[in-house]
């Protein structure tokens, strides 16, 4: 599957942004989602997962309570909330997808988005 993430920009400190994924003409229904990022210079981090089902969440501890994952009722979009975002947060936000796997490892995941940039401004 061809995962594609979008919604990316240039923000400030505090303001809020909204990436979504999406597949290249398939469902993401069959898929545990999740998003990484990976600022430059750093090593990928995870950030949040969802099940195909959209019944289980959960986050890095570092972030949990200003991002929120989640999935549309069609199942063929996930999104990520990202609230009061700080300049820390400045990164390429990755969406991966696996069958099975749902995970915080990336290494776990067998499908990979482009990734969209994420900048925050002080």
């Amino acid at each position: 599957v061809q995962l594609q993430a979008f919604g990316g920009g240039l923000v400030q400190t505090g303001d809020s942004l909204k990436l979504s994924c999406a597949a290249s003409g398939r469902t993401l229904t069959t898929y545990n989602i999740a998003w990484f990022r990976q600022a430059a210079g750093r090593r990928r981090e995870f950030v949040a997962r969802i099940t195909k089902t959209g019944q289980s969440a959960i986050y890095s501890d570092l972030l949990k309570g200003r991002f929120t994952i989640s999935r549309d009722n069609t199942g063929n979009t996930v999104f990520l909330q990202m609230n009061s975002l700080k300049p820390e947060d400045t990164a390429a936000y990755y969406c991966a997808a696996d069958w099975t796997r749902a995970t915080t490892n990336a290494l776990e995941y067998s499908y990979w988005g482009q990734g969209t940039q994420v900048t925050v401004s002080s």
